[in-house]
């Protein structure tokens, strides 16, 4: 295997020795860049985008013409399982994504089988062979999925932006409905990130956007289980290199230790969780990940440098940080406000790894 020229990102997420503390950004390939709004349009829609590899290769390569950032991450959606499923996957203009078939009726939920990503999802496939291709081994390449808990919200409620009524209801009515849609998602999770394993992903993240809306002992049994479930399943090695896996649910600040026994080797953070207090919690078990606001990329290049340096000085000295937003960028974040966050961190962090 040709090495890496950049594997900062690798070896920061394994907790090995770096120079610096590597960047890349959630949602870098997005509305934010006017390339972007502009093969969008070629493509047509949104799911053109992502279901066409030259497109998906396209629009990941952007941020990474732009920036000096330190990974790409494959442009995919979260909800390509779902749709794979069969539940009809749509996006209505200004309303996010919506499901034509949302699993209400106890028929549906039992006959929900797992996608094969060879087939059904071979067009993401492709595009992680294709964009792996095209980098040419300038920086690693992030696969990634939703947990089964946010992807069954979407898969439940029929649409994003919910109170989580359909969803929670099932929960505490119907468990065991909702354990087998889970059950199903994390089987087909599991091996669809393999299958980016396989196809060039040499980092996988799990995306547990809508985790944090559950109690305490309910995140413990309907998300953590399942994601548990899935790293235990996990290809941990790929053509002779570890393939480092995160784990990031949003508001998940009060697990903090639980998700550092997953299984994972990076825990993600949002903005919410204080760097320093998350790295004395957890400990050497995993590196972390994040975790600046991304609103504050609204602000002055004075601002966003200040509060980049406040965040890699409560890290402190030392290995395993990968600096991030803590979710991710708006579409109406100013690129030249991208620019500064990732040089900054490239300068300022150089102290923290002599």
């Amino acid at each position: 295997m040709t090495k890496l020229k950049n594997d900062t990102l690798l070896r920061a997420l394994l907790k090995q020795p770096t120079e610096y503390t590597p960047v890349w950004m959630m949602r870098q390939a997005g509305r934010y860049l006017p390339e972007y709004n502009k093969t969008r349009a070629r493509a047509g829609d949104f799911l053109s985008l992502c279901k066409n590899p030259d497109f998906a290769t396209e629009v990941t390569m952007q941020p990474l013409e732009r920036y000096s950032l330190d990974a790409a991450i494959l442009f995919s959606d979260i909800l390509t399982i779902p749709d794979a499923m069969g539940l009809g996957l749509y996006f209505a203009e200004g309303e996010g994504p919506k499901f034509e078939r949302p699993l209400r009726e106890e028929k549906e939920i039992r006959s929900l089988t797992a996608p094969d990503p060879a087939l059904h999802l071979k067009y993401v496939m492709d595009a992680v062979s294709q964009i792996r291709k095209t980098l040419d081994n300038q920086v690693p390449l992030i696969g990634f999925s939703g947990s089964p808990f946010t992807l069954a919200c979407y898969m439940i409620e029929g649409r994003g932006g919910t109170d989580f009524r359909q969803i929670k209801t099932m929960l505490y009515k119907r468990p065991d409905l909702l354990r087998h849609i889970l059950d199903i998602t994390a089987q087909s999770v599991t091996n669809y990130l393999n299958a980016q394993i396989e196809s060039g992903a040499q980092a996988v993240m799990i995306f547990d956007t809508w985790g944090g809306v559950l109690s305490h002992s309910a995140y413990q049994e309907f998300s953590l289980r399942y994601m548990k479930q899935i790293l235990t399943g996990l290809k941990r090695e790929h053509d002779g290199e570890r393939i480092p896996s995160v784990v990031f649910t949003k508001g998940g600040g009060l697990w903090l230790e639980s998700i550092a026994e997953s299984g994972c080797d990076a825990l993600g953070l949002d903005w919410t969780i204080n760097i320093a207090e998350a790295r004395n919690r957890v400990g050497h078990k995993v590196a972390l990940q994040g975790n600046l606001d991304p609103a504050i990329l609204f602000s002055t290049p004075e601002v966003i440098t200040t509060e980049v340096e406040k965040i890699l000085k409560d890290y402190g000295s030392g290995s395993g940080h990968v600096f991030n937003l803590g979710h991710g960028i708006s579409q109406f974040t100013p690129p030249e406000s991208a620019l500064t966050l990732i040089n900054a961190v490239h300068s300022l962090s150089k102290k923290y790894h002599s």
